[in-house]
């Protein structure tokens, strides 16, 4: 019976844990309680908490936040954080740990739960057949009595720390103490080209795997003649010009963007039906024409067959965001690639990552009649359009808030907070601003071209 309630790790707070290490063990997603795990009960999300999540994002990392409370309360905390999030979880109700699952989009042994509750965080954890690492709740300052369910839970990890279960995988994931650090050891990816390449190719086959067990109905159904009704629409430029820019690569990401837009151009995405990036475009390879365009690899650009379909991804990103559909799988890259383009701040206008083909992007068509999406090139444009045929009720808009850059530790940041606002169409009322982004973005192009008065110090 205790088994049930034993946590795979028990550690003093959440902000020792090394994530780093929890990536090396083949950890890829993270299941958060809020309450008296990342901040005090009913507080604010903390400038440690955010960090957290930043520190937790470069890694590599997926977040969900999993909490009992109301989205009022979640949405507060969630403001500055950016996570996908379920509220009433109902907790320790295996439903909502798996729900948190399909968020995340991976199987149980990838993920871990956190947080500071026995009988309702571990518990669950433990019926869903998840991980778990249980943290020692925030106390709060001048608080006497802190009820039964604490004083049953101490008794619980007088038991565990004599079972077996204490010595699990997770043991030794905090945070190594004192002033010198330990040089952080190479995950096997990071080897060598060889290492990288045997990584890549596991996670590949994971993906089809999933992908054949998922139960997801996938768009394949195309349509020559365009829907009349359009939804959104966004273009971007195929060749990128300036200091630093590599115009083969950019010649031949255009090349790889045509050969793909083609794979997808008319494509009808049914009620209930998911479109897959990867599952249009299929394999870059040589032998279908594909050419050296520019990637991004462990946070560096270099070169990669078929390179430069982020572009693709992301205009296609950006359209959805401007429509009712759902995105399901979304990664994101640097949004500070390059600097933008005539001066002009476009928001979303880069960031979404994809790599073939464990790193997609996904949106499913929530609405009750089909979608068409058309992409195309002309001579110097890639453009997208997402059209129905009859028309909706709404309109939606990207916005961004507090855009500007820093510098930390060294390095340049671009930060701000990214927004999907819907508006009733007859009245012009707001009626949903939500954060879909809280961007904090490496600046990967030489920082003298950042703009002076959009640099700020953060205190």
């Amino acid at each position: 019976m205790f088994k049930q309630l034993y946590p795979d790790a028990y550690v003093s707070s959440v902000y020792e844990i090394d994530y780093q290490k929890m990536y090396a063990l083949g950890i890829r997603g993270i299941i958060f309680d809020i309450d008296n795990t990342l901040v005090r009960h009913g507080a604010d999300a903390t400038k440690e908490a955010e960090a957290l999540f930043r520190e937790i994002r470069a890694i590599g990392l997926k977040t969900v936040l999993l909490t009992d409370n109301d989205e009022a309360r979640v949405e507060r905390f969630n403001r500055n954080i950016g996570s996908p999030y379920i509220c009433d979880a109902g907790k320790p109700d295996p439903k909502g740990f798996l729900r948190a699952l399909s968020v995340l989009d991976l199987p149980p042994e990838q993920a871990v739960v956190i947080g500071d509750r026995i009988f309702e965080d571990i518990k669950g954890a433990n019926l869903s057949g998840i991980p778990s690492v249980m943290v020692h709740y925030m106390e709060t300052p001048g608080e006497k009595w802190i009820g039964f369910h604490r004083y049953a839970e101490k008794g619980v990890l007088a038991l565990y720390r004599l079972s077996k279960k204490s010595r699990s995988r997770f043991c030794g994931v905090t945070k190594e103490k004192g002033h010198m650090q330990k040089k952080k050891r190479k995950l096997f990816c990071e080897l060598s080209p060889v290492t990288y390449a045997i990584s890549e190719k596991k996670s590949i086959l994971m993906k089809h795997l999933r992908n054949l067990t998922s139960g997801e109905h996938y768009a394949k159904a195309k349509y020559s003649k365009q829907f009349p009704c359009l939804i959104s629409s966004c273009s971007s430029h195929l060749i990128k010009k300036g200091k630093g820019i590599d115009p083969v690569t950019q010649y031949n990401k255009a090349e790889n963007i045509r050969l793909a837009s083609s794979r997808i151009n008319g494509l009808v995405i049914r009620p209930g039906e998911t479109f897959s990036f990867w599952g249009q475009v299929g394999n870059t390879t040589a032998g279908k024409g594909y050419k050296e365009g520019r990637v991004l690899i462990f946070g560096k650009l270099t070169k990669g067959l078929g390179g430069g379909l982020c572009n693709l991804a992301n205009t296609i990103h950006r359209a959805v965001l401007q429509s009712p559909l759902t995105d399901t799988e979304f990664h994101m890259h640097s949004d500070a690639l390059a600097p933008d383009e005539g001066g002009v701040r476009v928001p979303m206008s880069a960031g979404t990552s994809v790599n073939y083909n464990y790193v997609d992007y996904r949106f499913r068509n929530d609405t009750d009649q089909d979608i068409q999406l058309l992409v195309w090139c002309d001579e110097e444009n890639l453009h997208c359009e997402i059209r129905s045929k009859t028309e909706f009720p709404c309109r939606y808009v990207i916005s961004e808030e507090d855009h500007h850059f820093t510098e930390e530790a060294g390095s340049y940041y671009r930060v701000s907070r990214i927004y999907q606002d819907t508006y009733d169409k007859k009245t012009g009322e707001l009626l949903n601003h939500k954060l879909i982004v809280n961007n904090h973005s490496k600046v990967l192009f030489d920082p003298a071209m950042i703009p002076a008065d959009q640099i700020r110090s953060e205190t």
